[in-house]
């Protein structure tokens, strides 16, 4: 499944817990690029990445907890 983050409306985000949240449920990405992307997205600009089909909904709920607003690609 893809998704695309697209911001995070957090008062005060965590960026480590979004790096730890990317790189625990993408099917590809290591911690390194995770916090690159962590950066990205709080920065102001969207990310897409690719879930683990099995571990999708707990993402979602995971990213809906970090308050990240994403769309579902595929």
């Amino acid at each position: 499944m893809k998704v695309n983050l697209l911001s995070c409306d957090a008062q005060r985000p965590d960026k480590r817990a979004i790096a730890r949240c990317i790189a625990e449920f993408s099917a590809t990405i290591n911690d390194s690029l995770a916090a690159e992307l962590a950066e990205i997205l709080l920065e102001g600009d969207a990310v897409d990445i690719e879930l683990d089909s099995k571990n999708s909904g707990s993402a979602l709920r995971a990213f809906r907890k970090l308050s990240i607003d994403y769309e579902i690609i595929e």
